[in-house]
């Protein structure tokens, strides 16, 4: 007589206590590894928190998952930063969370400056042209998932449309979309809530992999228990290390300073990313190459190729921008190039994912108080709808700059047509789409393809 399978899992015994030292160890190999974006860093932290290790149950991370998904911000850095700050407080989260970035940050700055020294070498940029229009097929196929999930009605796609329109057409900053589509679901959620009810998220499940050691019912530890004294302090000294790095800054190079202003963009940044890397793209693009001009369109779209090729959240493209900017800007010299960028970098990475701590450690005591399912879904799904129409304008962008390389907006298709990157992007979504091929091996035979046409062509 076979047993079932759940009763094998109910009568394992559960893991042992977990070490700060051994939670370290598997923090930093995550970050050394988390390739695949937000949906496969997730699934990795599932297989291996949930399946493997037992560590936190299936019910308690899909309750974590949920409260990550409504906030702005990277999500599976932020489900990484709340499992850790679970398990070991404050301190955990943030070992958590730091060790989610900083290796990504450590190899994108290499990239970016192996990038912006040698680029005009022809293999390096024989790689950047076959890189380019992967990167769009990407893009394109991000809105394309997106939106098969959100836009389930005719009123989601309204929405998805009108945000086209405004941020292609009228040119209106992502933020005020953001702001804009969340009340329209905020309004709707009252007034139709059966057109704006939540939808693509996780919800409960039944699945049991054995005993954990955040287990369904293990009661809630005193640091993760809601107080007015711990909300204050976490916010004091969230709020104290931003007034500290932006006045220094202040101080060191005025208000107008590129560092400056870098960390005053990212702040804004990071409080607007609903919708996940894609959505903020546009607005990083907005600031970065237009209002600022830190980077150039087509550095732009390698810059999204570079953080697509390296572990950590899509977000740390800010540290391609960052670094590009200092570099560009030469704010310590033209002697000092790499120092700069390697400066850029790490002030767009701290003032874009120090709001992400707070949000985890002084929202984190109310959610595990509830343990219901999170509020404010109708404007999230509003928003998620409008980023839809958003992500598909940045997809038309990274189009006509990868096609027309030497258009202008004054002359929008000047210049030669570049029919082989739009074979290689065609291939490249086909790839995605049609045959679930991953980002990595997508982008690795694009590379290729470049490679090989700068040899022929």
């Amino acid at each position: 007589m076979s047993i079932p399978s759940e009763a094998l899992a109910t009568a394992q015994p559960a893991p042992a206590p977990v070490s700060l030292r051994e939670a370290f160890l598997y923090w930093l190999k995550l970050g050394f590894i988390s390739f695949g974006g937000p949906a496969g860093q997730i699934s990795m932290m599932h297989t291996e928190l949930v399946e493997r290790r037992r560590w936190i149950s299936e019910h308690r991370f899909l309750h974590a998952l949920n409260y990550t998904m409504v906030l702005p911000g990277p999500e599976a850095q932020q489900l990484a930063t709340y499992i850790g700050w679970l398990m070991h407080g404050t301190l955990g989260g943030v070992m958590a969370g730091m060790l989610f970035v900083l290796p990504s940050l450590g190899i994108l700055i290499a990239l970016t400056w192996v990038y912006l020294g040698y680029g005009d070498v022809p293999v390096v940029a024989g790689v950047l042209y076959g890189i380019k229009p992967a990167v769009t097929a990407i893009v394109v196929f991000a809105a394309y998932r997106i939106g098969s999930r959100a836009l389930r009605n005719g009123t989601l796609w309204t929405i998805a449309a009108a945000a086209f329109v405004a941020i292609f057409a009228l040119h209106i900053h992502f933020p005020y979309i953001v702001l804009a589509a969340g009340i329209i679901g905020y309004l709707g959620g009252r007034i139709a809530p059966d057109r704006f009810r939540a939808g693509g998220g996780h919800g409960a499940s039944d699945k049991s992999f054995g005993p954990a050691l955040i287990d369904d019912h293990t009661p809630v530890p005193d640091w993760a228990r809601f107080s007015w004294r711990s909300t204050f302090i976490h916010l004091a000294v969230g709020l104290g290390l931003w007034i500290l790095a932006e006045g220094l800054l202040y101080l060191s190079y005025g208000w107008q300073g590129p560092l400056t202003q870098m960390g005053w963009f990212f702040t804004k940044a990071a409080l607007v990313t609903f919708g996940g890397a894609y959505a903020v793209l546009p607005y990083v693009y907005q600031g970065g190459v237009e209002h600022y001009g830190w980077l150039t369109g087509t550095q732009m779209i390698d810059g999204l190729a570079l953080g697509e090729t390296t572990p950590g959240p899509l977000i740390m493209v800010v540290a391609f921008v960052g670094f590009v900017g200092g570099w560009t800007k030469e704010i310590f010299g033209p002697e000092s190039l790499a120092l700069a960028g390697i400066a850029g970098a790490s002030v767009a990475t701290l003032f874009t994912f120090l709001p992400s701590f707070l949000f985890i450690l002084i929202g984190g005591p109310a959610v595990e108080a509830t343990r219901h399912d999170v509020k404010f879904t109708a404007p999230l799904t509003g928003i998620t709808a409008a980023v839809v129409g958003v992500v598909l304008n940045l997809a038309v962008f990274f189009a006509w700059h990868v096609l027309w390389p030497e258009a202008t907006q004054a002359a929008p298709f000047a210049g030669r047509f570049e029919w082989f990157s739009l074979l290689i992007t065609l291939a490249a979504f086909i790839a995605l789409w049609r045959y679930k091929v991953g980002i990595i091996p997508v982008i690795g035979a694009c590379a290729a393809a470049g490679l090989a046409w700068s040899f022929l062509a």
